[in-house]
Formats: C-alpha cells, sequence, structure tokens
C-alpha cells in the first residue's frame, strides 16, 4: 500500500468512527490527533515521498487533518452543550451562598482594648507621623547627641543633616502634643515603630507601642502605680502580679520597668519570660524637668509621668503566644483563631 493510499484509509476510519460519549471523543483524539496518532505519523511519511509528489501528498494530509479535527471540535462543543443543558436553571430565589467572614488581626484587637481602658481612665488619644526629624524623636526627650541611650534605639535613617528618620518610639508624640498644647495634659498614643533589631521569637524590626502621659500640678509616682496597676487587671485579669524595676531613661527621672507574672508559663520559666516568671511590657517614670524645658513648660509648677509598652508583648501575654514573627506572617491558621 503506497502513501496515497494509507491517507484515504485513515480518512475512511476517521469518518466511520462513531463517537457517541466523551470517552468516545478522547479515543478518537488519541487514535488520530494525539503526538503518536496515525496522522502525525503520516506527516513524517513526507520525508520519503518523492519530491515531485511531496506537494500533492502534503495537501492531502493536510486535508486528512483538517477534517479530523473539525469533526473532534464538533463533538466537542456538542458534549459541553449537553452537559450545560442538564444543568439545573438560575434560580435567583435561592439565596446566596455563604461567605466566610474574616477576622480581625489579634493586635488590632488588642489595641481597641487598650483604647477602651485609657479613654475610661480619661486618657484622650493622639497620633503623630512615623516619620520623625531627630529633635522630636530623641533631643526633645533629653537625649543629648552622641549618647549611650541613642544606640539602645538605633533605627532606620532617611536623611541626614538634618536627620530624618523613622521613630524608634510614640514617644515622640508626647513632644509635639506638649509643644503645642498647654497642661493639664492627659493623652496616650499607638503605633507602629522601627528599630535596628534582628528578627527573633521576641524582637521585630517593625513593632507597635502605646505611650500614654500625664502632666498636671502634684502629680507624682503613686499616680503613675495606680494609673498602670488599673490597666494591667484590666487587661490581664485581677490575678495578675506586677512589679517596678528600676532603671534608666534619659526622657524619665525616677525611672522605672514594668514587669507582669508570666502567663504563658505560670511563672514556671518559658523562652518568652527566658526563665524567671516575670515579662518586661514596658517602662515608666516622672517625666525629666528637660523635657519639659525643651518644650516650654514650667517644671517648677507643673510635674507628671509617662510611660511605654509593647503592643506585641501585651498580645504575646494576653494570647500565650510564644513566638512574635507570627503576627506578621500571614498564616491563616493562626489568625483565623481570633474569629
Amino acid at each position: 500500500m503506497n502513501a496515497f493510499e494509507q491517507v484515504k484509509q485513515v480518512l475512511a476510519e476517521v469518518e466511520s468512527f462513531i463517537i457517541e460519549n466523551p470517552k468516545q471523543l478522547e479515543e478518537f483524539r488519541l487514535q488520530f490527533l494525539a503526538k503518536k496518532g496515525k496522522i502525525p505519523a503520516l506527516m513524517e511519511e513526507i520525508k520519503n515521498i518523492a519530491p515531485n509528489e511531496r506537494k500533492n501528498y502534503g495537501m492531502a494530509v493536510n486535508e486528512l487533518k483538517q477534517k479530523a479535527e473539525s469533526i473532534f471540535k464538533e463533538k466537542q462543543e456538542l458534549f459541553e452543550n449537553a452537559v450545560v443543558a442538564v444543568q439545573a436553571p438560575l434560580d435567583l430565589t435561592l439565596p446566596a451562598e455563604p461567605y466566610q467572614l474574616g477576622s480581625m488581626h489579634p493586635l488590632t484587637i488588642v489595641k481597641n482594648r487598650i483604647v477602651e481602658i485609657f479613654e475610661r481612665m480619661g486618657f484622650n488619644q493622639s497620633e503623630g507621623g512615623e516619620i520623625e526629624d531627630d529633635f522630636h524623636n530623641f533631643t526633645g526627650l533629653n537625649f543629648p547627641e552622641n549618647h549611650p541611650a541613642r544606640e539602645m534605639q538605633d533605627t532606620f535613617f532617611i536623611e541626614k543633616n538634618p536627620d530624618i528618620l523613622l521613630r524608634t518610639h510614640t514617644s515622640s508624640v508626647q513632644i509635639r502634643v506638649m509643644r503645642s498644647q498647654k497642661p493639664p495634659l492627659r493623652t496616650f498614643s499607638i503605633g507602629r515603630v522601627y528599630r535596628n533589631e534582628a528578627i527573633s521569637a521576641r524582637a521585630h524590626c517593625i513593632f507597635h507601642q502605646v505611650e500614654g502621659f500625664f502632666i498636671d500640678e502634684n502629680v507624682s509616682f503613686v499616680d503613675l502605680k495606680q494609673t498602670l496597676y488599673h490597666f494591667v487587671r484590666e487587661m490581664f485579669g485581677r490575678e495578675t502580679q506586677i512589679r517596678f524595676r528600676p532603671s534608666f531613661f534619659p526622657f524619665t527621672e525616677p525611672s522605672a520597668e514594668i514587669d507582669i507574672s508570666c502567663l504563658i508559663c505560670k511563672g514556671e520559666g518559658c523562652n518568652v519570660c527566658k526563665h524567671t516568671g516575670w515579662v518586661e511590657i514596658g517602662g515608666s517614670g516622672m517625666i525629666h524637668p528637660n523635657v519639659f524645658t525643651n518644650c516650654g513648660i514650667d517644671n517648677e509648677k507643673y510635674t507628671g509621668f509617662a510611660f511605654g509598652m509593647g503592643l506585641e508583648r501585651i498580645t504575646m501575654l494576653k494570647y500565650q503566644i510564644k513566638d512574635l514573627r507570627l503576627f506578621t506572617e500571614n498564616d491563616l491558621r493562626f489568625l483565623r483563631q481570633f474569629v
């Protein structure tokens, strides 16, 4: 049988092939159109045809291929339309498919709770930019130039001379409020801050802080302690223990670290509390007289206290989360727990 007779034979097979369902359609494709099918095999034979007959042979094979593809496409559309036809008609009166609602991020939940607690204590909320200058972030808060305390808050600088940087704490808002308003002042601010720190289970280069202060006549350390006692008990429960440890901050004097009993290990020791049973949640103290002077407030007439806490640390303790990185990994398995 010569090549032309083979083309005629395959054409006859194509035209007589019975296609009554999708399975037979797939068999048709595999037998004639697939890479190892009969029609591609005929096209491969063109190199063995005499040069004076190649044109006619190529035209015959091409017509055969177009015929097979036309039959395949026609049957394919027929079966697809049949599937659509047997589907139930659209009923616009049916209720919509249930839509899975999202949930608030745990940091947002805790942030809203903090706002609620401090507003009930008479604090109002103030806001400030995340990009600050050197005065509002350091100098106004009694950080002398080249002072070692600035190394504790190494940050990301945007410009130099004058220094423009990403704020290292929300205390920069405190300076803006004190320079624009007159005492008595009782306010707090929450927002993102930035520090050049290695990312670990307990630290991140981007995190959130809440900072607050109260300025009036005759404000004492007792007022500071009672404010923070009330906050801790409202946030973590009345059984939570709190302690103050002497510390140093350039913008407060005297200063104290704020520790609470570890809610994750219940005082037994874990990686979050460094196996001490206590976790630091922030710093506090009486506002330094130099800060009042820098802001144009009479430090002989007014006194005040200030405090600052990490939002992530509070959230970790409240929900017993052991790794800070979970807050920024966007793992839905973690986030869905806070519906």
